[in-house]
């Protein structure tokens, strides 16, 4: 166990907070670390994938268990895989996929631990068809401050699954994982793009689109002028039997820069040629599934182009039938202010029920937008809020930094079972913020 006081962040890199953490090497060590951290308190830490403040703890304590990384086991007759808490979606991608598994649900980065995809119930473009990360969880182990371990299953302890299960690692740590995994024909897709010229179309190609393309999303410009706002590019992908290797990926780090390059001007440029020219001019092609699902990840450290300030994601759900409307005006709200995402993406989550108390996927599309920290922001945000609240939806706590009790509360109507489950010794800023009045 080794204690280390380098700067935790949370991926957004704000709000920015003094954290300390106790780093457990092995499973030995998580013991050990929550011996002398229960006192004050604590709150387990993965690899920091969160953007907002779910993954910085209240009292500026870790544990840091993204070193337990080692796979326990996996059969490749079935797809069972049980690891560590730590362990990599990328890593345990390349594992399953060398005989032919695959993760059924994989958010947009592959630095994601398996610990974090639990606790944060991350979801993938396919929720239509195989819902979020939790469905496929069939065991943990849960570690309580007071040594108390909870074996958890669909059929034990299913309380404690439901609230480990999208409960912001709040309910104690993980300590051990059981994954089923999906059989794939191959790491290849084939990937069809088609140029949205307004919001409209986006949701007549989601309508028209069959269950053969397993995988769904679109790029919106969200600067696009008034006459075709909710203009970019609807992306729809399958697997294929191609057994042809992965080519190797080539990393660019980001420079880690005093100013952010990300303004309203490089934003409009970057989203006008990405609308005119991108997605290799709407021709259908094949890419491997390091490129689909990671594109980000081929950039290194791309949060540090936001700059020392950081930036902040909305990330909103928001339910059928006036979803197109409600959509439309949030998209209005940020061209009227002038707020710039060169990140947009719009996805639509299926009706499978939630896979955990505080899961954030449920019925409707979902918008995810990154902002550069800067002046009017907040402004923004709470008209995007009660736009969000007034048609029943809900905000992403795994990318919050700035919702407000109130509307937590009315999304997440099991906050208070929630609490009163959570390990008495865990904590983190968001849960601290969120409970502030009470």
């Amino acid at each position: 166990m080794a204690r280390s006081r380098s700067r935790y962040q949370s991926w957004g890199r704000y709000p920015q907070s003094e954290q300390t953490a106790e780093v457990a090497w092995n499973a030995t060590d998580i013991g050990a670390g929550i011996a002398k951290l229960r006192g004050e308190g604590y709150l387990p830490f993965g690899n920091g994938c969160s953007y907002g403040d779910s993954c910085l703890a209240a009292s500026g304590q870790l544990l840091d268990f993204g070193s337990l990384d080692s796979l326990i086991s996996f059969d490749p007759a079935t797809g069972r895989l049980v690891a560590r808490p730590g362990a990599r979606l990328g890593d345990i991608s390349r594992i399953a996929m060398a005989t032919g598994w695959g993760l059924p649900v994989t958010p947009g980065t592959s630095r994601v631990t398996l610990g974090g995809a639990v606790a944060n119930d991350v979801h993938g473009k396919n929720h239509l068809k195989e819902g979020s990360f939790g469905h496929h969880i069939s065991g943990l182990q849960l570690l309580r401050s007071n040594g108390e371990v909870i074996e958890c299953s669909p059929e034990e302890n299913t309380d404690w699954l439901y609230h480990t299960i999208g409960g912001l690692g709040l309910t104690g740590t993980i300590t051990k994982i059981e994954l089923a995994l999906k059989r794939t024909p191959g790491p290849w897709f084939d990937v069809e793009p088609t140029r949205m010229e307004q919001l409209a179309d986006y949701f007549a190609l989601e309508q028209e689109t069959g269950n053969e393309w397993e995988h769904r999303v679109a790029w919106i410009d969200c600067l696009a002028p008034k006459n075709s706002l909710g203009r970019g590019w609807y992306i729809r992908a399958r697997s294929i039997a191609d057994q042809r290797p992965v080519p190797s990926r080539i990393n660019i780090p980001a420079p880690a820069l005093p100013f952010s390059p990300l303004n309203s001007l490089t934003l409009k440029l970057f989203n006008n040629t990405i609308f005119h020219l991108g997605y290799r001019r709407g021709n259908s092609y094949r890419q491997d599934y390091m490129r689909f699902f990671y594109p980000l990840d081929s950039v290194s450290g791309w949060n540090r182009l936001y700059g020392p300030a950081g930036f902040q994601q909305y990330q909103c759900v928001v339910p059928d039938g006036d979803a197109e409307d409600v959509i439309r005006e949030l998209l209005s709200l940020i061209a009227s202010a002038g707020q710039g995402s060169f990140l947009a993406v719009l996805k639509r989550f299926g009706s499978r029920h939630a896979a955990g108390a505080l899961s954030f996927p449920r019925e409707g599309y979902t918008l995810a937008l990154d902002f550069p920290n800067r002046q009017g922001l907040s402004e923004l945000f709470q008209k995007m809020d009660d736009c969000v609240q007034a048609a029943g939806g809900a905000l992403y706590p795994a990318k919050d930094a700035h919702m407000s009790p109130d509307f937590f509360r009315m999304a997440y109507p099991a906050w208070e079972q929630h609490e009163a489950m959570r390990d008495p010794a865990i904590n983190s800023c968001f849960w601290q913020r969120m409970m502030e009045d009470r």
